[in-house]
């Protein structure tokens, strides 16, 4: 599957098969240590840079209360 940026992709499917790896072959054996924490933290801001400059992140924001989702934001304060 596609990320919504074709620029993002590529760090997509690299989270995707870090975390299908690190899930079957550690965490279901016991592990609770994530080795895909830098790639995620990458895919993530790839994420919000994109979703900022197509103008998405106001209504992402509006949104998470009517459904009752909180998220940390970069500071680590909870948003409601």
């Amino acid at each position: 599957m596609e990320s919504i940026s074709k620029e993002c992709t590529p760090l997509k499917h690299e989270y995707d098969a870090c975390f299908t790896k690190w899930y079957s072959e550690k965490f279901l054996q016991g592990a609770k240590t994530n080795d895909c924490t830098k790639v995620f933290k990458q895919y993530q801001e790839c994420l919000k840079r994109v979703l900022k400059e197509k103008g998405l992140t106001k209504m992402i924001s509006d949104a998470r209360p009517a459904i009752g989702s909180v998220f940390a934001d970069r500071d680590g304060d909870e948003k409601k």
